[in-house]
């Protein structure tokens, strides 16, 4: 199953009784937002609570560090989703938010049929996707079985090897003025990892907020990863989420999964490890 699904075919399986939508939108009164009006038959995540467990400190795990894989599978239960679901997640952000991290995670628990929804909730209320205020009656589920994360990880020491290994290479997906360490606005410190290269998460994305196809996809991130294998890749953003976005543009270019860096910038920078910047 590819990784994106387009709004128009969204709308034709909205009575699939297999599919779980799941809106993952972010910002302040978010929670709000949903109650008032929601792509129909939509459940609701909240990144903060659900998708994250914050230790208290930034400088072990990051901003978003991950949720223990137990609390996750039964969030899922109590969501309905079982093996056989086909889940579709957007959020307001094209993809680059909330909704990459849940099919990372999905993906990381072992489901497979999963998809986030390409161009986000915008694209879907311009496809004309019924929206409603409805509270869809949810029935719940045992905890999702599971056993352990199963995509890659890398840890703030491998970032680090890594970095100073032609071999390997570290994509930081931060806007460019934030790598160059011209400004940043969330964490404390500006700059990048030392031997990080700078692939915005932006770029995946068409003028028009769709990502590109597969094929301008493959060529953009062939070119950078060359020869390494999806192994010897890392990906990090600022706290671990939008980095999910680009993992999920190089599953739609072919080009599989590479290993996330969940601290992310947001650990690093708080770590006392070297910082480099372009100003």
């Amino acid at each position: 199953m590819q990784p994106l699904i387009q709004p128009q075919l969204l709308a034709t399986i909205l009575s699939d009784k297999d599919l779980v939508l799941i809106d993952a939108r972010t910002g302040p009164g978010v929670q709000q937002k949903y109650t008032q009006e929601h792509l129909q038959g939509a459940l609701f995540v909240d990144l903060e609570t659900d998708l994250a467990h914050k230790s208290g400190d930034a400088a072990d795990g990051g901003r978003h560090p991950m949720p223990v894989i137990n609390a996750f599978a039964e969030l899922l239960g109590k969501l309905g989703i079982t093996p056989q679901s086909h889940v579709v997640v957007y959020d307001d952000k094209n993809g680059a938010n909330a909704a990459a991290r849940f099919w990372w995670m999905l993906r990381a628990i072992g489901h497979k049929k999963v998809q986030v929804l390409d161009g986000g909730y915008t694209a879907a209320l311009a496809a004309g996707v019924p929206v409603n205020s409805d509270q869809k009656v949810t029935i719940e589920r045992p905890p999702y079985p599971h056993t352990i994360w199963q995509l890659p990880t890398a840890t703030i020491n491998e970032v680090a090897a890594a970095a100073q290994d032609s071999k390997r290479l570290v994509i930081d997906v931060r806007e460019a003025a934030r790598y160059r360490g011209e400004t940043e606005p969330i964490d404390q410190v500006a700059g990048h990892i030392p031997g990080a290269v700078n692939i915005p998460f932006a770029s995946t994305l068409a003028p028009d907020g769709f990502y590109h196809s597969p094929t301008e996809l493959y060529e953009k991130y062939k070119q950078a990863l060359g020869n390494r294998n999806p192994e010897d890749v890392i990906v990090h953003c600022g706290s671990g989420v939008t980095a999910c976005h680009t993992i999920l543009g190089l599953e739609q270019a072919g080009l599989g999964i590479p290993k996330l860096y969940v601290g992310s910038w947001s650990e690093w920078s708080r770590s006392g490890r070297p910082i480099a910047t372009e100003v």
